[in-house]
């Protein structure tokens, strides 16, 4: 397809041959592609590894696709990817100039959060707002492993989802385990398209077990040595929920590096923090050391809560490996 078309919408000329399909799961050696109501196993063309050179991989769950199929090879080759929309992005750890697009063309992304076994560093849940937010996603918060919590991480449990909801995210408290509030889950996720992203171990796998329990998920304990999460889920895939909608698993990440923003747009994204654009004595005041900052001062108030504003240094001065967890 032609950059134009792509800008468009356009669908391309093809042949017969050729159909258009939704990738619900990506290995990164083949995908399963959803044509109708058949799913088929494909490979993409060799030249379309060389396409977007600055993304770990060309194809990603939820895009749609243009397929050849040759029945007498019985072959499924990717020629051509449809236009994306609303995709939730992160640098790539290991390769620090690329990106890796979690999931395209969604409709929310949700982010599993525990305060214990594992825990979830502030800054990782506010680095996701910020991607989620920069590209028009609707993010949200759902706190998982709440059985596990005592009466004072339960405190600090209400504090957190109290903060985030007057920023302007919706925010949820769950356990798989106990089935608390999976209704209410349920609700979030019905007729949506949604990813579920978050650290190893955080229990997404499980929480989708318990929603649906014919999709039958693998799940591990956490290593209880290093009070981490082990890999379950070792690629993306979508699933489709029998309430209703589908929910994307992805594997767990460790750290979350912001692709493709500016220093400008990382303030921007912070929505407590942008509603004092124009209010600094400097136009183009990035909320630091600058003197007559509308921002630091509200902070100072409390009407900007400290930890997101620490949050929001860290992710303009610091180094992504401080958001790294051990393994």
């Amino acid at each position: 397809m032609s950059k134009k078309e792509k800008k468009k919408g356009k669908k391309p000329q093809y042949g017969d041959d050729v159909k258009r399909g939704l990738v619900i799961k990506a290995t990164g050696k083949y995908y399963v592609v959803k044509i109708d109501d058949e799913k088929r196993k494909c490979v993409i063309r060799g030249k379309m590894r060389l396409q977007d050179i600055d993304s770990t991989s060309p194809v990603v769950v939820g895009d749609y696709v243009f397929v050849k199929l040759d029945q007498e090879k019985n072959a499924c080759i990717i020629v051509d990817i449809d236009k994306r929309e609303r995709c939730i992005i992160r640098r790539s750890q290991k390769w620090s100039k690329q990106k890796q697009f979690l999931a395209c063309n969604i409709d929310q992304a949700i982010l599993v959060v525990t305060l214990i076994m594992p825990k979830t560093p502030l800054e990782f849940i506010d680095r996701f707002l910020v991607a989620a937010t920069a590209y028009d996603i609707p993010a949200k918060l759902v706190f998982n492993k709440i059985d596990l919590y005592s009466d004072e991480l339960m405190e600090y449990l209400h504090e957190l989802m109290d903060m985030y909801e007057k920023i302007g995210y919706e925010t949820l408290a769950v356990s798989a385990l106990k089935k608390i509030n999976l209704d209410k889950f349920k609700q979030m996720l019905k007729d949506k398209i949604s990813v579920l992203a978050g650290n190893s171990g955080v229990g997404k796998s499980s929480l989708i077990n318990a929603l649906d329990p014919n999709l039958k998920l693998k799940t591990r304990e956490i290593s209880h040595k290093y009070r981490t999460g082990r890999h379950t889920t070792t690629f993306a895939q979508m699933y489709e929920l029998q309430f209703g909608g589908y929910i994307i698993d992805t594997p767990g990440i460790r750290g979350f590096g912001l692709s493709n923003l500016t220093k400008q747009d990382i303030a921007h994204n912070f929505p407590e923090m942008f509603k004092y654009l124009g209010k600094c004595k400097y136009y183009n005041c990035l909320h630091i050391d600058e003197p007559g900052c509308a921002v630091k001062e509200a902070v100072e108030k409390g009407e900007i809560p400290w930890n997101r504003y620490k949050s929001y240094l860290d992710i303009m001065l610091g180094d992504d490996s401080k958001y790294r967890l051990e393994p």
